[in-house]
């Protein structure tokens, strides 16, 4: 009996009871989206401030592109403004130079014409105004190297240098040729004879080779006011290019003359450069040409 009731206890033992499930979190899904916004917030603005950085950057260099665009049309007009400031000068000491020479050379023939005529005295005048104008550019080839880049340096520097302004101090050169010039034709002018003569006609010579340096060298080579064809002529072409390549210091400042520089090149064997300078020359005139 007893052993019936223990096996009936034991039968009647509760079963094992199941497991638990995990309660539901019913807030999971809002806390998860929470974090997620959470999360995607700095990342919002890292773009937000990345896209600005560069909105920014964008505007700086926009900026920066425009203030280079007006400094380049102030230096433009800058320059266009000097260019006709020593244009003006330049027409005005021309003409003025040019009619009193001619007038002066009309008067003192014409006085050389009224009763016998000197013939001795005309010849001489005339020759020495030609040899005058060429020994004029033996005489500057000279000064250019023993006196300009030797102890007058200190003036001629302005030249080999950016100009600032319409003038440089090296104008001053120019009229230092033209007092001896004025002086020799005053005194030829206002005497006769044979050696007031020779006098006028060496200050002419002096004064011719004067304008055609500055047309050449002050407006062909550094363009500080147009010269219209002069720069299409061949020989004048060649006479800038060899001027250009003494500003390079490429033959120990070979060409110092002008007129005669692409003669003074080929002697220390810059042909070569004296060529290759020329083509840049007519291509950059080419551009500027296609430009305007």
């Amino acid at each position: 009996m007893p052993t019936a009731i223990a096996r009936l206890v034991a039968a009647a033992a509760p079963f094992p009871r199941p497991a638990r499930a995990a309660p539901r979190l019913v807030l999971a899904p809002v806390a998860l989206r929470a974090a997620t916004r959470r999360r995607s917030v700095p990342a919002r603005v890292a773009a937000d401030d990345q896209a600005a950085g560069v909105v920014g950057d964008e505007a700086a260099a926009d900026g920066e592109l425009e203030a280079a665009r007006r400094a380049t049309a102030e230096r433009a007009a800058r320059k266009q403004s000097e260019r006709r400031t020593y244009l003006v000068a330049a027409v005005m000491s021309s003409l003025g130079i040019t009619s009193m020479a001619a007038a002066a050379v009309y008067y003192r023939f014409a006085w050389q014409m009224d009763g016998e005529i000197p013939v001795t005295e005309m010849v001489g005048t005339l020759a020495l105004s030609v040899g005058a104008a060429v020994g004029m550019e033996f005489w500057a080839r000279w000064a250019h190297r023993a006196l300009w880049h030797a102890s007058l340096w200190h003036m001629h520097e302005s030249h080999h240098r950016p100009r600032d302004g319409p003038f440089e101090l090296n104008d001053v050169f120019a009229i230092v040729n033209a007092v001896p010039a004025m002086s020799l034709l005053a005194y030829g002018f206002f005497n006769g004879g044979l050696v007031p003569g020779l006098c006028f006609g060496a200050g002419l010579g002096i004064t011719l080779f004067g304008m055609a340096y500055m047309f050449v060298h002050d407006g062909l080579v550094h363009r500080r006011f147009p010269v219209g064809p002069i720069e299409n002529v061949p020989y004048f072409r060649r006479v800038a290019a060899a001027h250009q390549i003494h500003h390079m210091d490429k033959f120990q400042g070979v060409p110092y003359g002008l007129f005669l520089g692409p003669k003074e090149l080929k002697e220390v064997g810059g042909t070569k450069e004296l060529e290759k300078e020329i083509k840049k020359r007519i291509k950059r005139k080419g551009t500027v040409d296609a430009i305007q």
